[in-house]
């Protein structure tokens, strides 16, 4: 995706031979001036006299250098979707804007679990761990958001939505290896105006925009906006008599906008997001057989409890689940951003606070059976973060942006696991399998405590050595310090046992028990299931990146460029648990870190317009080395529910990517984007084993092992799977559709039919490719068909309108159960949408 914008030009249809040009609204960041925009008002006038005489098919312009600036001849990979075209596709959230985008990948079993990834890279697949930071940059206007489950709130007056790819922590406020995705609202207007939208379907949906902008003084604007969803839930649950996986969201916005002088101005904004959806289930989806024996495999012992799910069709979409399930989530800030100009550059200030409260509730093992009957980890996260950029105006031979970067986060998670009835049999082997009341009631309380401070300095030069060529290096200089605390309690009460289990005491306890005693065989296995344990991790370090560009202007409409990047991605700290040791009765200390990710990127684009510029076409082809990358494991340990942090030795992420759009005249719209993406492990050599690997006799490193699936067999310690495919990663995506109108009524109403399809091949759904968690691929295609005129429009819409049935996510059972559960994606939906501005 090179900066086509392919989906933007599809929402200016009316424009056919005009130039769109995406103007600076005096809040546009430094950041912006060599790679997006930021803070912009559209201006449908023509700015560029070649483009104007072209007739062709709206060139897409910035001017947040405060010059005008084809965003065909800015030298990175970057892809808009603009305002219209979100509400037209229905992409209200990050979740279904990957349907446009190829190389975006979006990952989420429940909003706190969310990944975006970018080309393959960008967070590690698997549960969050809070104590490392994500590849992706995620902003909003302009404000760096510090976790991705932040992120899960509908779009609210959005104007556009951009993605880079590639590492950009020379021009960005914070490091980010594998890309950033800019969120953009709508700014204050001192011309009066408002937008009102409401859409309607099936599952009861409903949802309603409004916003409403104009000045309040001659140099003051206000603009309020507000989005509201609910959706009735599109999977049963038979326990609770309710559907899961609803909808129920609420965002507010408000910015002020006040012009102080000619050359000063600050935005004030605001924003206020809550969601309750009753989310995210996975259940049965199917089962494979692993390396315990038989009768300790998911269909023995279900059949021990005489137990079946509702359906062993997971299309069908019921469930069984006996725990509470919740997904509700507070998102929320203030921020101020200042711009002013003070001749021949513009100085940026944003200053920000911002906060996430986090309320889950899960049914962590995905059944009807009280194994594991409560998981879950309420955090609270607060940020503040303070950018300061200057950049250069005007178009010299030598242009700059330089800036400092601080911020500073605190997360406070109070865990809580509890083990029930069925959980002896599922998890323990031996005569305590048997035993109920061995694990029935085992609790584990778990304070967890996060605090991350980074601190950057950057900065980005643009040499225009000739008229035609331009070499542009960056440097960034940043420092991270990262502290934690996880303190586990284990309590247990039943006839045999009532105390507490701490990491001070659990070697006398044990001790209290002789050696080879069926108390001590008990007590071993309890605290194997739930460890006591508690650990202060630390990591601080400096390092220094790098980028150069060389871009060449072969003609005014075909555009080379080459970028070398050389990138890091800070250490991290483990704050999900550690494995135990060798004793089993404390916690494996060196696991505690994880080192910083190296990234070496290099990446080639062309980017090339024909036909009076109605056809584009550009094209990039990329290498990314990591060395020390940060992998999710878990080693097969019970006590570690939510795995663990390490680094892989290398990882390799390369591909080609293109976008093409054609407009053949004002009435058609046009376009294909397509990703190949081949993203492997080259070195992990000590990675965790997929599950038909797992669950049987532990060997000694290099000893004798039975092949995958023998029931009662030997497994290895752990496996090496080097060469294979990172997971969540399809080798081929594309995107693709267009849109025709048809003039009626002689007064510019029009009626038009659009397509969008997505297609994505097969990809693993395991840190470890395992043959039971591959996602097929396949194809969603959404229509919609409606009149426009002036500013009103209605259309109706189906999305995935061929009922495709398919997995976000597949998942293994804790315990080498064979157990596959999925997370599938949402059926057929239709409705109707109406929108009209004043």
């Amino acid at each position: 995706m090179l900066a086509t914008l392919p989906m933007l030009l599809l929402a200016q249809t009316a424009l056919a031979s005009q130039t769109v040009v995406i103007t600076d609204a005096g809040a546009a960041s430094a950041v912006a001036a060599t790679a997006a925009v930021t803070t912009p008002v559209v201006d449908e006038a023509p700015e560029d006299e070649a483009a104007e005489k072209s007739g062709g098919a709206g060139d897409i312009v910035v001017t947040a250098r405060r010059r005008t600036e084809r965003v065909q001849e800015v030298p990175i990979a970057l892809s808009v979707i603009g305002g219209e075209e979100l509400q037209k596709s229905g992409a209200f959230n990050v979740n279904r804007l990957q349907q446009q985008l190829p190389s975006l990948q979006f990952y989420s079993s429940n909003p706190r679990n969310s990944a975006i990834n970018i080309r393959g890279l960008g967070a590690p697949f698997g549960l969050t761990n809070d104590g490392i930071e994500q590849g992706v940059g995620f902003y909003v206007d302009g404000v760096y958001i510090g976790r991705i489950g932040a992120s899960t709130f509908d779009f609210v007056d959005v104007e556009r939505v951009e993605v880079l790819r590639g590492p950009q922590g020379t021009l960005y406020g914070k490091n980010t290896t594998a890309g950033a995705l800019n969120v953009t609202t709508r700014a204050p207007s001192f011309s009066p105006e408002a937008r009102v939208e409401v859409s309607g379907g099936n599952y009861d949906f409903v949802q309603a925009k409004a916003s409403a902008s104009g000045p309040l003084a001659d140099n003051l604007a206000l603009r309020l906006s507000a989005s509201a969803t609910t959706r009735k839930g599109t999977i049963y649950d038979v326990t609770s008599d309710e559907y899961l996986h609803r909808q129920r969201n609420l965002g507010l916005r408000g910015a002020l906008l006040w012009k102080a002088t000619d050359t000063l101005d600050l935005t004030l904004s605001g924003d206020f997001n809550v969601q309750n959806p009753e989310c995210c289930v996975q259940y049965y989806a199917r089962v494979g057989r692993t390396q315990r024996p038989l009768a300790r495999q998911y269909d023995a012992l279900a059949a021990a409890f005489g137990y079946s799910p509702p359906s062993k069709n997971p299309f069908d979409r019921v469930t069984d689940l006996d725990a509470s399930i919740n997904s509700r989530q507070e998102i929320g800030g203030v921020s101020l951003v200042a711009n002013w100009d003070v001749g021949a550059a513009t100085l940026t200030s944003v200053s920000a606070w911002r906060y996430w409260d986090w309320q889950p509730q899960n049914d962590r093992d995905f059944t009807g059976l009280p194994i594991t009957t409560v998981s879950q980890n309420p955090s609270q996260q607060r940020q503040v973060s303070q950018e300061i950029r200057l950049a250069s105006n005007g178009k010299n031979k030598l242009d700059y942006t330089v800036g400092a970067f601080f911020f500073h986060q605190t997360i406070n998670t109070q865990g809580s696991q509890v083990q029930g009835s069925a959980a002896s049999r599922f998890l323990l082997s031996g005569a305590d399998a048997s035993n109920p009341n061995v694990l029935n009631g085992l609790t584990s309380t778990n304070t967890i405590n996060f605090d991350n401070t980074s601190f950057a300095v950057f900065g980005k030069l643009n040499w225009a050595v000739t008229d035609k060529l331009h070499i542009q290096p960056g440097l960034r200089v940043n420092y991270d310090k990262k502290s934690g605390f996880y303190d586990a309690v284990v309590s247990l009460h039943n006839s045999q046992y009532d105390f507490v289990a701490t990491a001070d005491n659990v070697a006398a306890l044990l001790a209290a028990n002789p050696a080879g005693s069926a108390a001590r065989t008990t007590f071993q296995n309890q605290i194997n299931t739930l460890a006591p344990q508690r650990y202060s991790p630390r990591f601080s370090a400096w390092n220094v990146s790098g980028d150069v560009t060389l871009s060449y202007d072969f003609s005014p409409d075909v555009h080379g460029y080459a970028t070398y990047s050389r990138s890091f991605k800070s250490g991290g700290i483990n704050l999900s648990g550690l494995p135990l040791n060798s004793t089993s009765t404390g916690v494996d200390l060196t696991t505690q870190t994880v080192k910083p990710e190296k990234v070496n990127a290099y990446e080639l684009g062309l980017k090339t317009q024909f036909l009076d510029r109605r056809l584009t076409l550009n094209l990039a082809g990329f290498w990314t080395d990591i060395t020390d990358y940060q992998a999710t494991v878990n080693n097969n340990a019970i006590n570690v529910i939510r795995g663990y942090l390490a680094n892989a030795g290398k990882v390799r992420s390369r591909g080609a990517e293109f976008d093409a759009s054609f407009r053949p005249s004002k009435r058609l719209n046009l376009y294909v984007n397509g990703a190949f993406t081949d993203a492997k492990y080259i070195d992990f050599k000590n990675a965790p084993c997929p599950p038909e690997l797992s669950g049987g006799t532990a060997t000694a490193p290099g000893g004798v092992t039975d092949p995958a699936g023998t029931p009662g067999g030997r497994s290895p310690a752990y496996c090496d799977i080097s060469g294979q495919r990172l997971p969540g990663i399809s080798k081929w995506s594309f995107s693709f559709g267009g849109e025709y109108n048809v003039p009626v009524g002689g007064s510019g109403g029009e009626v038009y039919v659009g397509y969008d399809g997505s297609y994505r091949s097969r990809f693993s759904s395991n840190p470890s490719p395992s043959a039971y968690t591959w996602i097929e691929g396949g194809s969603l295609s959404n229509f919609r068909l409606g009149y426009r005129k002036n500013d009103f429009n209605v259309f109706a819409w189906v999305r995935n309108a061929f009922n495709r049935d398919y997995f976000e996510l597949l998942s293994t059972q804790s315990g080498s159960t064979g157990l596959i559960v999925g997370q599938p994606g949402d059926p057929r939906t239709f409705g109707g949408t109406i929108s009209k501005s004043f």
